[in-house]
């Protein structure tokens, strides 16, 4: 199975988001250096709610750098909802969903066609 590598150091903050938004969902683009997510980048004016996260991508900017997105799900279920699947569809790259409880076993990583990839965590 393919791996989508991820620094350990962004891992633990994408975590903490979760944790710091709950019960809300948060979203976020994830840069990529070297084939490794480094960075996650939020957009602005974003909108967080309890079954949903909107942002304008639009007010992104030029960066081909982005080559994935990350969101939370408040519940314990890491599978992509219809409406993930969606805007997978329209993004394109690697998705990842953190799951509550926010912890590494409750992160996945998904293909635009809701594929799952595996994750590898490096330092």
């Amino acid at each position: 199975m393919e791996a989508v590598r991820i620094r350990r150091g962004l891992l633990e903050y994408l975590l903490e988001l979760a944790r710091d938004f709950y019960p809300n969902e948060f979203a976020g683009f994830l840069r990529e250096k070297d084939g490794v997510f480094e960075e996650v980048l939020i957009a602005p004016n974003p909108h967080f709610g309890r079954s949903s996260a909107f942002f304008d991508t639009w007010m992104l900017p030029y960066d081909e750098s982005i080559k994935g997105t990350v969101h939370s799900h408040p519940g314990p279920n890491p599978r992509p909802s219809g409406a993930d699947l969606n805007f997978f569809s329209k993004f394109g790259g690697v998705h990842i969903i953190i799951a509550y409880p926010f912890v590494e076993d409750s992160v996945r990583a998904y293909r635009s066609d809701g594929s799952v990839l595996r994750i590898e965590v490096v330092d």
